[in-house]
């Protein structure tokens, strides 16, 4: 059952309101991760902008760095929903075979990440950090310091936009940490899938926050069949799940509308239902948007 989270904050009579949730004049959008079902984010962006939602900056992890950036670029919907239904796992997920079978445990990852990086210079914009229109920020963990750093307006630009956008991607097992300066640098979900705190930092007097990433519970038994692989997966949605309730539940920063699509049911890399993730999306804001009554404080069923 989707549930939005509206609490603290100064209420503003300035600015769109949107599902009761008053966005004030500096709106910010934040965009988490979750694999594949992150293609929700275009769905629920066309909720938002036929709603007349122009936000003053976004933020993205993962998956989400990917979209906010096209978003911020300017890239019509049309094409990037086109796209996203045209994606492949032969695109992004190539097994590198050879080294897997030669260094087993000691190899990086288990796909090619140059498979992923050549994926993102495709579909970024040509031209980089000086194309987008709107404030864009994305995170990225370095691996030797546990830090989260920020790309984009405001923050680091000494490093192209593809590779900002691979660090904030890099699920570790699945893709290998980039060398950046700094150090090395691995998916932006594993500090923050959710960085709300973020978009109140840079001065949002209102967030939508639209959440991907995996339910509380699943089922074990299935998760041990499928093998490591799907067990390391399960503990890091875990962990990151964690952390992404507790920032909701306790918020107490600027009006903050709570986006979850219904999603608990599909993989990181469930390329067999991108049609339903980009519907999905834009059923989960209509609902809200469609709402002619909001409770003023509910519990996020996370």
């Amino acid at each position: 059952m989707l549930r939005i989270w509206k609490r603290g904050g100064e209420r503003r009579s300035s600015g769109i309101v949107l599902g009761g949730v008053p966005m004030g004049e500096r709106p910010w959008l934040v965009l988490g991760g979750g694999g594949l079902k992150g293609l929700a984010h275009l769905g629920v962006w066309r909720g938002l902008k036929e709603a007349g939602l122009q936000p003053e900056g976004i933020l993205g992890t993962s998956i989400g760095a990917l979209v906010g950036a096209c978003l911020a670029a300017g890239r019509p919907l049309e094409e990037l929903e086109e796209e996203a239904r045209a994606l492949r796992r032969t695109d992004i997920a190539r097994v590198q075979r050879r080294t897997v079978w030669l260094n087993g445990i000691r190899s990086p990852s288990l796909f090619r990440g140059e498979m992923l990086r050549q994926y993102l210079r495709r579909v970024l914009p040509k031209e980089g950090w000086s194309s987008l229109q709107i404030r864009f920020q994305a995170n990225a963990v370095e691996l030797g310091t546990g830090q989260t750093e920020w790309f984009g307006a405001g923050a680091r630009t000494d490093v192209s936009l593809p590779d900002a956008i691979y660090a904030s991607a890099a699920l570790p097992l699945f893709y290998p940490p980039i060398p950046l300066p700094g150090g090395l640098y691995v998916d932006g979900g594993t500090e923050a899938a959710l960085p709300i705190h973020r978009a109140a930092k840079l001065g949002a007097t209102g967030i939508v926050a639209v959440d991907v990433g995996s339910g509380e519970k699943g089922d074990g038994e299935e998760v041990v069949e499928q093998g490591m692989l799907a067990i390391h997966q399960r503990v890091f949605s875990i962990m990151s799940g964690r952390l992404r309730r507790e920032t909701i539940l306790h918020w107490e920063g600027p009006p903050l509308l709570y986006v979850r699509p219904r999603l608990d049911d599909y993989g990181t890399f469930d390329f067999e239902h991108l049609g339903y993730f980009l519907g999905e999306g834009l059923r989960s804001i209509r609902e809200i948007l469609d709402s002619d009554s909001i409770p003023s404080s509910v519990s996020p069923d996370l």
